[in-house]
């Protein structure tokens, strides 16, 4: 395979899935002209990508047909419970990124996009360990690089998740960390937690297509969720600030 030896971010798949480390193929395409060879990060475009650079012409080229995304204000709620979407038997063809901005990469409709505290270096997330007793046996402590995978109904994730922890309760074994994707971990190592249970989100809501209140169940995306894919959980803490809402959301489920 051929590969130019500059890039932009149209040389790139369009993707943002974070495998490569980075937040996003803007922020590979900057570093790409300082370092060429990061470039064998990107998975799609290995010789099997998935027909990548196509989605992702596909994706720049085509105008969105669903209404654009509305940015934090007073939304006029939906006629339906806290988390059910209206759907249709006659669902469309659908490419990531391209159809629909509230619907997620397999095309599933969702609430709310979840960000993660601007001040943080990634998405907050509680969790505990499927043995509590590894907190405190691993000598867990604020600032560790961690990894583990979320299993069973607690999302049930595919993905190891990796991140750095910012609370940890050495009591009751409960951890609070943020994801911050796996550069960290292959830099610098890492503490493997195993399976771990995920308790809930914290974050920020600045985009939404409907009134959030609490005690609701929605379905949403966590922002730099690698599969992008919706997650359900109730809102069990809610408060308006100038930017948007800040929120906990427990009791997860994913899709």
């Amino acid at each position: 395979m051929t590969l130019p030896t500059q890039y932009t971010v149209n040389d790139l798949p369009g993707l943002n899935c974070g495998v490569c480390g980075m937040r996003s193929c803007e922020e590979m395409a900057t570093r790409l002209q300082d370092n060429p060879d990061l470039i064998k990060r990107c998975i799609y475009l290995s010789d099997n990508r998935y027909e990548a650079r196509q989605i992702a012409t596909e994706n720049r080229n085509t105008p969105m047909n669903a209404p654009a995304m509305q940015t934090f204000s007073a939304q006029p709620a939906m006629v339906t419970c806290g988390g059910c979407s209206p759907t249709s038997s006659a669902m469309p063809a659908f490419v990531p990124g391209m159809s629909n901005p509230w619907r997620d990469s397999l095309g599933r409709e969702f609430d709310f996009y979840l960000e993660h505290f601007p001040e943080e270096p990634g998405p907050r997330e509680i969790i505990i360990p499927h043995n509590p007793m590894l907190t405190r046996e691993m000598d867990i402590k604020v600032g560790d690089i961690l990894i583990g995978r979320p299993l069973g109904m607690s999302c049930g994730c595919p993905i190891t998740h990796c991140g750095v922890a910012v609370d940890v309760d050495t009591r009751t074994g409960v951890i609070v960390w943020c994801v911050t994707g796996p550069l960290n971990s292959r830099q610098k190592g890492f503490k493997d937690l195993g399976y771990y249970i995920a308790e809930g989100y914290e974050g920020m809501i600045t985009e939404s297509r409907m009134d959030i209140k609490i005690g609701m169940r929605y379905f949403f995306q966590p922002r730099m969720c690698m599969l992008q894919w919706r997650h359900s959980g109730l809102v069990n803490f809610l408060n308006r600030t100038p930017t948007g809402y800040q929120v906990r959301v427990e009791g997860l489920w994913i899709g």
